[in-house]
């Protein structure tokens, strides 16, 4: 019988088959004569039985990542209906650790238990342990079902520039650099270029890393992240975003619940399940809570403390963790945020919003100015010169379409879905203001 290489989560459709797999030795437990070896993969893990004079030998020897082949018979655990293990006829060692490992990665509990500075110092060794792998395959599915929803929806995937000539936002936040003796940045979104391609395919989307160079060092901040952007042309208002993200983030959440099952259950992770997510004007978001939910913050935008009290008012109201702010004022957004009819207490308004999950901010978005004239007067009025973005504005001076779009924090979005302490812990290698490595 031929040998069939397999993963470990492969096992119980090869029962009774020789296979081989390959992986890293989390634990090993000698009895005498018999040895259970458990091995990790890149999909899981599984038991191994050695208990032949010449695998014995070698199982012995074994220390925990030790990186190994095994050759064998996939059998029925006898304790374990449904579980599969691999008794072993050949072991083959393909790499030893050098020295003994500084902490241990193979128990959830000594794992969790770990200082967030000890946590990211072992990054390359924490990153292997059964959480932290969780976390990196949801997000994984994230993007996958961002990808295969937009497809869907006659969405164009593009690649913008990570190195830019100016901010988008006349140049807060920015990380500089040196290009050839000129100054250049490390950008803050694709707003411009994703706006720019509107023009070419109407709509596009975009997955990749963004740089706000903030002094912030919180649960809820990075320096660098990954940012899942959408551009939408021929819209009427802020409500089709809302509509295309409602329905895309429903996606995203049924993908992560089919394919991650047992990765949810580690987190003892609920998923949202929703049609509609109900929207509050920010002035009557503020009303709510300084008249009932005794929040006694600034009056101009949200704290984390007002965010978490809304989501928590109205998960009880709609039985959804999700709720959109929108009409914040046009001083507190991008010059290219579409003006909306003043409120009451005579404020300019905008047709933005953000999207609070679980009470973080997981989305900012909204319709933008899509008229050239009314785009210069906003720069200048921000005061900004329009002469030092006329790359930008060149699609606009040639017509572009009513449009809008919205940016969503994919390390924000797995931190609130499986309810981490920090933000921190859902990007491979953070970047804030204390750590450039590993």
């Amino acid at each position: 019988m031929s040998t069939i290489e397999i993963q470990s989560n492969q096992a119980s459709a090869y029962k009774g088959h020789t296979v081989r797999l390959k992986g890293h030795v989390m634990a090993v437990r000698n009895m005498g004569n018999l040895a259970f070896i458990i091995v990790r993969d890149g999909d899981g893990t599984i038991q191994a039985v050695a208990d032949k004079p010449e695998v014995m030998k070698i199982a012995r020897e074994l220390t925990a990542e030790t990186v190994v082949s095994i050759e064998g018979t996939v059998i029925q655990q006898p304790k374990a209906v449904e579980q599969m293990e691999i008794s072993i006829d050949r072991l083959q060692v393909l790499a030893r650790p050098k020295e003994t490992l500084p902490i241990e990665i193979a128990k959830s509990s000594k794992v969790d238990g770990l200082a967030l500075t000890t946590m990211l110092d072992y990054r390359p060794l924490t990153l292997r342990s059964e959480k932290a792998r969780a976390i990196f395959r949801i997000e994984a599915e994230f993007c996958a079902g961002f990808r295969e929803f937009l497809g869907s929806q006659r969405f164009v995937e593009i690649h913008s520039p990570k190195i830019v000539s100016t901010g988008t936002e006349g140049g807060a936040n920015l990380f500089a650099i040196d290009y050839f003796g000129k100054r250049a940045y490390l950008a803050q979104s694709p707003q411009f270029y994703k706006q720019i391609m509107v023009g070419v395919f109407e709509r596009v989307f975009e997955i990749g890393p963004v740089y706000r160079a903030e002094q912030h060092d919180t649960t809820r901040h990075l320096n660098e992240y990954i940012s899942m952007d959408l551009e939408m042309g021929f819209i009427d208002s802020e409500q089709d975003l809302i509509e295309m993200q409602t329905r895309l983030l429903s996606h995203m959440f049924e993908r992560v619940k089919e394919n991650c099952r047992r990765e949810l259950a580690l987190f003892q992770a609920h998923v949202p399940k929703f049609i509609e997510i109900a929207q509050v004007k920010l002035s009557q978001a503020i009303d709510l809570l300084q008249s009932k939910l005794g929040w006694s913050g600034e009056s101009g935008d949200l704290d984390p403390e007002a965010e978490r009290l809304l989501c928590q008012h109205f998960a009880g109201e709609t039985e959804c963790d999700l709720v959109y702010v929108t009409h914040y004022p046009r001083s507190v957004r991008p010059f290219y945020a579409m003006p909306a009819p003043a409120g009451t207490d005579g404020v300019e308004l905008s047709h933005s919003f953000d999207l609070l999950f679980r009470g973080l901010e997981v989305t900012t978005g909204g319709q933008r100015i899509h008229l050239l004239d009314e785009l210069t007067a906003s720069m200048t009025s921000r005061g900004l010169e329009p002469e030092q973005f006329n790359d930008y504005l060149q699609c606009f001076r040639f017509g572009m379409p009513p449009h809008g779009g919205l940016a969503i924090g994919l390390e924000r979005l797995a931190k609130q879905l499986l309810g981490l302490p920090t933000v921190k812990l859902a990007s491979l290698f953070p970047r804030d203001i204390n750590r450039l490595t590993p």
